[in-house]
């Protein structure tokens, strides 16, 4: 039996996307769809545009694309907008940044040309080894607040979007804890009245965005949208949040090796990660606070999936370590080296090594892509606070307070698409039918 459809408004007019930082992952997110748009690349790594869902039994053989299962916006619908401490438009970024090849930048030139960084909200003490002179100034984090706010209305009215979303593509912020003005939204908008320090140019962003009305989801393992204050606030302005840190090289490996080492019951005794990568996230990650925020969520990642606790003979004594250098020569092209100790029957010890030689930022264009069209139907079907079946994307997924993250990558997988089944009323696939044999 089918369940009960969810009302989802139509995806009709134009979508605009705000992006604070307009860096390696933005432009190539960009470019990239301007590039798709004219038949001259493939969405490769999206989900809203090359994966399918199967719906109903096996012997029905219903699996269409997700694009055509649930009302997506367009691609030919987005719009395209955001804020950067430096002053280049996105074409010059992307030349910059040297992601992808020059002919295909020039291919799309005259988009990426016209897409110029407002002014940024941005303090040095939060992201320490870069700055730039495109920065807003006001009396307090209040008035900054409220120019962000100004940004937002005056794109969406001069570019006639119906809707919007923001995803933080910007640099890692500096190591922070919650503190008293992240606990409620009356201490939240007192503390940026008063430019309190604890409250990062991150959660400004998300803070504006949220009193907008505007889904938000924070690719970066700051300390931004996943604290009481701004819960409350997306939930009583019914707006859809997820984050945090998009899931895209050495972390990615991990959701996909470490489930099947516990689905076999084998067991791992070290698992030791290191990077070295050039672009503006390599340079920020180089201070040691950036890094510690990088690092938590690296982290998190083995002790969920593995759950020594459960498992203490096999998975207590794991010893796992991540470093990440700062190597020019490679620019986007990150290297993640991983030696991963693990024993078997009798304890008999064997080792895999694995050394990813990735893009960073080809892996996290589509990873924005499928957020932000995904954070848009969700506000069509009137979802609000945490949408914790976007977790696919994340390193350190959000949830409801009380309940751990799920970081096993099939099980999230799973998740997300029961949510969309569950949205247009077909029946969840839970792997538990029947089977006959002859």
């Amino acid at each position: 039996m089918s369940a009960s459809r969810t009302t989802v408004a139509p995806a009709e007019g134009k979508l605009g996307i705000l992006i604070p930082g307009i860096g390696a992952v933005a432009t190539t997110f960009v470019a990239g769809v301007e590039l798709v748009k004219r038949g001259m690349g493939q969405p490769v790594g999206s989900l809203t545009q090359m994966a399918t869902i199967r719906l109903g039994k096996r012997t029905e053989n219903r699996s269409p694309y997700i694009r055509d299962f649930v009302p997506l916006a367009g691609l030919n619908d987005l719009v395209f907008g955001g804020w950067d401490i430096y002053e280049d438009n996105a074409y010059q970024a992307a030349t910059n940044a040297r992601v992808l090849e020059q002919h295909q930048l020039d291919a799309v030139r005259e988009p990426l040309q016209a897409l110029r960084p407002m002014k940024a909200v941005f303090e040095q003490q939060y992201v320490k080894r870069i700055n730039g002179p495109n920065v807003k100034k006001g009396a307090n984090k209040r008035e900054l607040a409220e120019m962000l706010m100004d940004d937002i209305k005056s794109f969406k009215e001069k570019n006639g979007c119906a809707r919007l979303a923001m995803i933080w593509c910007g640099s890692t912020e500096v190591h922070r804890k919650a503190t008293a003005v992240h606990q409620s939204l009356a201490a939240l908008e007192d503390g940026l009245a008063k430019s309190d320090v604890d409250i990062a140019p991150s959660q400004i962003y998300a803070y504006a965005a949220l009193k907008s009305g505007v889904p938000f989801a924070n690719g970066a393992p700051n300390l931004t949208n996943d604290i009481p204050a701004l819960l409350d606030l997306a939930r009583e302005r019914h707006v859809p949040v997820c984050g945090k840190d998009f899931k895209t090289g050495q972390t990615f490996m991990k959701t996909l090796l470490a489930p099947g080492f516990k689905a076999r019951m084998l067991g791992v005794s070290g698992w030791f990660s290191t990077n070295i990568l050039g672009n503006r996230d390599g340079e920020v990650l180089e201070d040691p606070d950036s890094f510690k925020t990088k690092e938590e969520t690296k982290l998190s990642v083995l002790d969920q999936i593995l759950q020594p606790q459960l498992y203490p003979h096999l998975y207590k004594d794991l010893y796992h370590s991540v470093k990440i250098n700062y190597y020019p020569p490679r620019g986007d092209a990150k290297e993640g080296w991983d030696n991963i100790d693990i024993f078997g029957w009798l304890n008999y010890p064997m080792q895999i090594k694995i050394d990813f030689l990735c893009r960073d930022s080809i892996l996290a264009a589509p990873i924005v892509l499928d957020l932000v069209l995904f954070l848009d139907l969700a506000a069509r079907a009137g979802q609000r606070g945490i949408q914790e079946w976007l977790s696919f994307y994340f390193k350190g997924p959000m949830t409801a307070p009380g309940l751990y993250p799920e970081h096993d990558i099939f099980i999230q997988l799973m998740k997300l698409k029961n949510r969309l089944r569950h949205m247009m009323g077909e029946e969840l696939i839970t792997h538990l039918g029947l089977e006959y044999y002859d």
